[in-house]
């Protein structure tokens, strides 16, 4: 098949693995650039170099940089990855092509002022402080009379969040964030700390084009109070496109995008939605994580993959739909299993029972048998997770809640144990 022509993209790690094929059926072949001469471990096995037609490596030169990638004349340029977002914004504002511009990157990856960048804006956000001690940290805790969460400016995943109860757990976690290193192997260059949101959590995925948003699904979650973690998520599941909570959600969304300068590609935007109407958790300036979009694509015929393709490269096709609402053909949820113990894992004691499920997909298992399993505090230490597909809602409800009743300490049965 004759190419038509080229995208870049930077930094693609894990879900954006289904970028280069969507392109590919369009008729444009991918080609990847690296921000940083290394890969952050904890990406690495993500990355699958055969899909894309080069991979250029920026050692610090950006005129080099963008000589190589101007090469292929590529339509556009967008990050694959939180890693990559102000990497991508100076490579298409230098590039001359749709872009985001620099002048908010800072505001799109930096967690404190991303939220005192919309609340200039005139949209609603969270008490925060950019912490420069731990003294200062428990003394705001402390005015501040409420849960606190407290977190690093730039990381993504979970990576690094605490639930404080008191000043003297902020201080603590702020002695331990401060300088430690992070998700993508880089210093914590700061510490956020932020009143906690009370409400049910949701995400609002979008694809843009010229300042025009369309939303792709709208997700909500599940959360219990584990292994010392107050508010960590077991669950999420697709809603439909309107609903009491997702038209409160989606206009607020809107305002976080326009605020934050979001006028090309994909977003992901984690809110709260309290009792006085949705607050922002934070949000980022590419695909969802999780694998979430190759199942929203598999529940609704299209996910952001289909609608950057169509942003980039078919524009005129997005700007005719993007007010269109996303349909569901079949409902979806995804159930992390959560273990609250160590030991070297023998077997899943009910694995069986929920392979039976009526709405059972699949199971990704990262922990195999023979392994190490540790307690579940953050979006890396969980045992696996089970996806859930039919054609009813109630269907996938009840079996979101069977899994919760199968999992526990019951499911893991565990050296240690024997």
């Amino acid at each position: 098949m004759d190419t038509k022509g080229y995208v870049v993209i930077v930094d693609a790690f894990a879900p954006a693995r289904f970028f280069p094929p969507e392109f590919h059926e369009a008729g444009y072949a991918c080609v990847r650039v690296q921000s940083t001469p290394e890969i952050p471990p904890a990406f690495a096995g993500s990355l699958d170099l055969t899909l894309y037609a080069d991979n250029i490596v920026h050692t610090g030169d950006l005129d080099e940089t963008v000589r190589a990638a101007d090469a292929y004349e590529p339509v556009a340029v967008f990050a694959g990855s939180e890693f990559g977002v102000e990497f991508a914004d100076r490579l298409s504002e230098a590039m001359g092509l749709p872009t985001n511009g620099t002048q908010l990157s800072a505001a799109r990856r930096d967690k404190f002022t991303m939220i005192e960048t919309i609340k200039a804006a005139g949209v609603r956000g969270a008490r925060q402080l950019l912490a420069t001690s731990a003294d200062e940290l428990a003394r705001w805790h402390e005015e501040l009379g409420t849960r606190v969460v407290v977190k690093p400016l730039k990381s993504a995943g979970n990576d690094g969040v605490r639930f404080c109860a008191t000043p003297e757990e902020s201080a603590a976690a702020f002695l331990e964030l401060t300088g430690a290193e992070n998700l993508f192997s880089q210093r914590n260059e700061g510490v956020v700390a932020q009143e906690h949101l009370f409400g049910g959590e949701y995400m609002v995925n979008t694809v843009s084009r010229d300042g025009k948003h369309h939303v792709t699904d709208i997700i909500a979650t599940t959360r219990i109070s584990v292994n010392g973690v107050h508010d960590i998520s077991n669950s999420c599941y697709l809603l439909p496109r309107h609903g009491d909570a997702q038209d409160q959600l989606v206009p607020y969304a809107f305002e976080v995008l326009d605020a934050l300068g979001v006028r090309h590609g994909p977003s992901h935007i984690e809110l709260k939605l309290t009792p006085s109407g949705p607050v922002l958790i934070e949000m980022g300036a590419r695909i969802c994580g999780g694998d979430l979009p190759h199942y929203v694509q598999l529940a609704t015929g299209e996910s952001p993959f289909d609608w950057t393709v169509d942003a980039f490269v078919r524009p005129e096709r997005f700007h005719e739909r993007h007010d269109d609402d996303y349909q569901i053909q079949r409902y979806f949820a995804s159930v992390g299993l959560v273990s609250a113990k160590a030991g070297q894992l023998e077997s899943l004691r009910h694995l069986k029972e929920i392979e039976e499920l009526e709405s059972f997909h699949d199971l990704s298992q990262f922990v195999p048998l023979g392994g190490v399993v540790v307690p579940t505090v953050n979006d890396s230490t969980y045992v696996g997770f089970v996806r859930l597909f039919h054609e009813l809602e109630e269907v996938v409800m009840r079996d979101i809640n069977t899994i919760h009743y199968l999992d526990g300490d019951g499911m893991y049965a565990l050296s240690e144990e024997s």
